[in-house]
């Protein structure tokens, strides 16, 4: 038993410490100034993101920035995943998402869009809503079903692909497969009991932060209208989904409660809470990011078959 609790005491030290190099690391990218913010990003993704195994090919969807992810071999082309990326609203792209595209096309294999939908402050709610709508058009008439379709998501990009799927229920359309979401943002009334739980141990995100993002974002909109903060939409019908999210992070509320309205409304759900993780840690070079996306490929497989 001594042994077991001095493991733990190890454990928890070393966790400490990663947390610790992940809250510095965030520093460097983070900054007020929100066009520094965005451009750290997107060297951040231009470094960690590119591997001579991944091809990446833009195009342009109406005007809008995409890019195609895919592994350097034969793969599947039936299905394609459709990911949003995240940035609170206000920052993030897709060259940034490569963190988490170039992973998610080596682990299944299978073809990944990305698109830079417009940003906040100076693109406010309904615009990411209305990028998101263009770019589903635009698989639709590239070809593909919507159950070919598996959307991903990350943060606020989680939170952009429920209100994608909403907004494409709520208009009577055919919906995606499947969902996969890590670290989703589902309430921006922020009322989570995590907001001060975790708001310690989280190396990544504060509360400031969060307001400033959902300022910049919604304005004075009704935060709890469902295709701003989804967790108050109506699922009945949604397709499987898979939710990830890390112990350690104050959004931990939006995922746990998120994933109760989904057993209510009888969805096929699993979430995965991951000890000593932070907020999208998925992007990470640690192990529990390479198991992480192992689990998000057997959960797309396993809808695939």
């Amino acid at each position: 038993m001594a042994l077991d609790a001095e493991k733990e005491a190890r454990k928890a030290k070393r966790n400490q410490g990663l947390m610790q190099l992940v809250k510095r690391a965030h520093g460097l990218v983070e900054n007020p100034d929100i066009e520094k913010h965005r451009q750290s990003q997107n060297h951040l993704g231009a470094i960690l993101g590119n591997t001579r195994d991944i091809r990446y090919k833009e195009i342009d969807i109406s005007g809008m920035y995409g890019e195609w992810v895919s592994v350097n071999r034969a793969h599947m082309k039936k299905y394609v995943i459709l990911h949003c990326h995240g940035g609170g609203y206000s920052t993030g792209s897709s060259l940034y998402a490569r963190t988490l595209t170039s992973k998610l096309a080596a682990s299944t294999s299978m073809d990944v869009l990305c698109f830079d939908y417009r940003l906040a402050p100076e693109n406010p709610f309904p615009a990411a809503v209305e990028d998101a709508m263009k770019v589903w058009n635009y698989l639709m008439l590239f070809g593909y079903g919507a159950r070919d379709v598996i959307l991903t998501g990350d943060s606020a990009g989680g939170n952009l692909a429920l209100a994608l799927t909403l907004k494409l229920k709520k208009e009577g359309r055919l919906l995606p497969r499947g969902i996969v979401l890590m670290s989703p943002w589902t309430d921006l009334t922020s009322s989570g009991d995590s907001f001060l739980e975790k708001a310690e141990v989280d190396p990544v995100l504060n509360r400031v932060y969060i307001d400033r993002m959902v300022k910049a974002y919604a304005r004075e909109e009704d935060l709890k209208n469902p295709l701003i903060s989804p967790l108050f939409g109506d699922f009945n019908g949604f397709p499987p989904t898979y939710i990830q999210v890390g112990e350690n992070e104050i959004l931990l509320s939006d995922a746990t409660r998120l994933h109760q309205v989904f057993v209510d409304a009888n969805v096929s759900v699993r979430m995965d809470i991951y000890p000593g993780m932070w907020h999208v840690f998925q992007m990470s070079p640690v192990k529990a990011a390479k198991d992480a996306m192992d689990q998000n490929a057997e959960f797309i497989y396993d809808i695939c078959r």
